[in-house]
């Protein structure tokens, strides 16, 4: 699986190595309050996720976000920090759709714009490289830093799971949103063009 790269960050293929950086994220409430998974994951369960992982076909496999730091010496080579994971979930081949999804899990680089040009790497690479036609994500209404970079990728409001998810005691509603092929060759035309 090669690299992708944009102006500040790299997708990198997740190693096993990883792993325990995975469980540190998805150990943190704060982390884990917008995204889907339910219980805590000790490393021995992360092992077995990363080992069945392994085993989906490529295009599914997850990347490691990690971000551009200066160099330690002059004309150094960049420094790599990871800070998340995304990954294409459940490729659909005749419909050449595809749900993503994304974990920020350092908080400190949380509002930074990380979110929004991982997103947009993304959809590079699922549109001019997997030939996707449709890319869909689940979000849910309490979590505005997560729609605002979805929205500033180029991805649009499409429906409502209402009261689709339970957490915390009470239903909360999943908003659902898609970009299509087309719509990106849009955006990405007129952003070669500045």
């Amino acid at each position: 699986m090669p690299n992708l790269y944009s102006e500040r960050l790299r997708l990198r293929a997740a190693e096993r190595s990883d792993i325990p950086l995975f469980v540190k994220w998805i150990s943190d409430p704060e982390v884990t309050e917008n995204l889907m998974l339910r219980l805590p994951m000790a490393q021995a369960e992360e092992e077995i996720w990363y080992e069945n992982m392994l085993k989906r076909p490529e295009a599914e496999h997850v990347y490691v976000i990690d971000i551009k730091l200066p160099p330690l010496e002059p004309d150094g080579e960049p420094q790599w920090l990871p800070i998340g994971n995304t990954s294409f979930i459940s490729i659909m081949e005749i419909d050449r759709c595809a749900e993503i999804g994304i974990m920020i899990g350092e908080k400190y680089y949380w509002n930074k714009g990380y979110g929004t040009e991982t997103m947009q790497t993304m959809l590079r690479h699922g549109f001019e490289t997997l030939n996707l036609h449709r890319i869909w994500l689940q979000v849910y209404p309490t979590n505005p830093r997560g729609i605002r970079a979805y929205e500033k990728a180029g991805f649009r409001h499409e429906g409502v799971f209402r009261e689709g998810h339970y957490q915390g005691g009470r239903y909360l509603d999943v908003k659902l949103m898609s970009i299509l092929r087309q719509e990106w060759d849009q955006i990405s035309s007129t952003t070669k063009g500045d």
